[in-house]
């Protein structure tokens, strides 16, 4: 995983997580990597890769069986897209609106351009 500087590398791990689960790679309810694992694949150390669990278990999203582990909690998926919808709608869609306008894009070519962009990259899904 390549690390940014735009955000913490806790948050970079947990939405790591969270896509994880939303492509269902990982099942709601299955036991998901411990800190020690998930630090050692990630390259990062064990503390920060539990912040990110902390953060998730905060949220619903993980949960912890005493002596077991970590694991993704039954309703993960929608718990996820909620947060990260709401998230989007705050943060990227007035910036991405203004260029809409700016730009005089019209719907009939946004629809085009996101057909494209899932054929692309989503095909198998």
């Amino acid at each position: 995983m390549e690390f940014t500087s735009q955000k913490t590398i806790y948050m970079q791990i947990a939405d790591y997580i969270c896509e994880k689960a939303l492509t269902g790679q990982w099942k709601e309810s299955e036991r998901i990597p411990s800190v020690r694992e998930l630090g050692i694949t990630l390259e990062v150390n064990p503390n920060t890769a539990m912040r990110a669990y902390e953060h998730l278990e905060a949220n619903g999203i993980i949960y912890s069986k005493r002596g077991t582990g970590y694991f993704l909690a039954e309703e993960a998926v929608a718990k996820i897209k909620t947060l990260q919808k709401e998230k989007f709608i705050a943060e990227n869609l007035p910036g991405l609106f203004k260029n809409i306008y700016l730009l005089q894009i019209s719907f009939d070519e946004l629809e085009q351009q996101y057909i494209e962009y899932c054929k692309t990259n989503y095909s198998n899904s």
